[in-house]
């Protein structure tokens, strides 16, 4: 059962990658920001597989809830913040 959990980790990991190309090249802010929220989703269930293979799922729940608490706060703050910037609605010129 361990291999399945080690293969759903390594998946998970490999989305992540994509996500962190999103957030890294998006071509808006917006684009960004949503990467970067994938990932964080993408980090709490990694967690709690790592909980799964440690055999500590009481642990990694605490963490991972934290984790998605702070990632859900982070996400707020910086729409906030782009909203009142007004960066969220400016377009890059397209070539």
């Amino acid at each position: 059962m361990d291999q399945v959990f080690w293969g759903a980790g390594l998946f998970l990991c490999m989305l992540m990658l994509t996500s962190l190309y999103r957030a890294a090249f998006g071509p808006t802010v917006l684009d960004r920001m949503i990467g970067v929220s994938a990932i964080g989703s993408k980090t709490t269930v990694l967690l709690l597989l790592i909980g799964l293979l440690y055999h500590r799922v009481e642990m990694f729940v605490d963490i991972a809830l934290a984790y998605a608490f702070l990632n859900f706060i982070a996400v707020l703050a910086a729409s906030r913040y782009f909203q009142k910037r007004k960066g969220l609605e400016i377009e890059p010129p397209t070539l």
